[in-house]
């Protein structure tokens, strides 16, 4: 019998990493190759400082520049509704702490990732380097207009929240091509959409409520 009332050892990082791989799992994330990918990059050279002990529990957790890195699950999720293909070239807005475009780099051809904020971007490049990840290029731009000189993407996905799909991303994708957003007009009600372009237009499904920081036009300085 176990008494309660001792203390439990502490979790090795595998039984840590194990448990996170079941979180996942829980929560909807059922797609085997992002899950594979998810296994790979491991979270925890992610967070960094006070926050660090805390990288493989499914939970959002700040960052430099007033920032977050995403729950797990929902990085997961996201990931899987975007359906990334071996052969796609995808455009991530919103770099953060690169955890997002690192799960992509395992998934797609070529991964561009754009944030305001130039230490973000030289941080995260940073980490890509270090970790081979050489399908990624991280670029300091305002994401509201895409990048349009890479564009057209198979794949769009968008870690901030605007009031409305930003036109330029939805000209920059591609016809069958998708994209991932959360959509809100304040910080406490968004919903997390997929968009896919089609011949005709863009057809909108909304996947589950979400909350993200807010999609800003401008660069953000260092």
């Amino acid at each position: 019998m176990i008494d309660d009332d001792l203390p439990q050892e502490p979790q090795t990082l595998a039984e840590r990493k194990m448990r996170f791989l079941f979180a996942l799992r829980s929560r909807g994330v059922t797609d085997s190759r992002v899950l594979t990918a998810m296994e790979r990059v491991d979270r925890g050279l992610f967070v960094k400082g006070l926050f660090a002990e805390r990288a493989y529990e499914d939970m959002p957790l700040p960052i430099a520049c007033g920032q977050t890195i995403s729950q797990p699950s929902v990085v997961g999720l996201m990931t899987q509704s975007l359906n990334v293909q071996p052969r796609d070239t995808v455009l991530e807005v919103g770099t953060g702490s690169g955890y997002q475009a690192a799960i992509l780099s395992q998934l797609a051809r070529r991964v561009y990732t754009v944030d305001r904020f130039k230490r973000l971007v030289r941080e995260a490049g940073d980490l890509f380097r270090d970790m081979g990840m050489v399908n990624i290029t991280p670029m300091v731009a305002d994401g509201s207009f895409g990048l349009p000189d890479q564009a057209p993407f198979d794949r769009i996905i968008v870690t901030a929240a605007a009031e409305d799909p930003p036109g330029p991303l939805l000209a920059q994708l591609k016809i069958g091509g998708i994209m991932v957003l959360p959509v809100g007009q304040s910080d406490t009600v968004q919903s997390l959409i997929k968009v896919t372009r089609s011949e005709t237009g863009f057809d909108y499904e909304e996947l589950r409520p979400v909350r993200f920081v807010p999609l800003v036009e401008g660069l953000g300085g260092e």
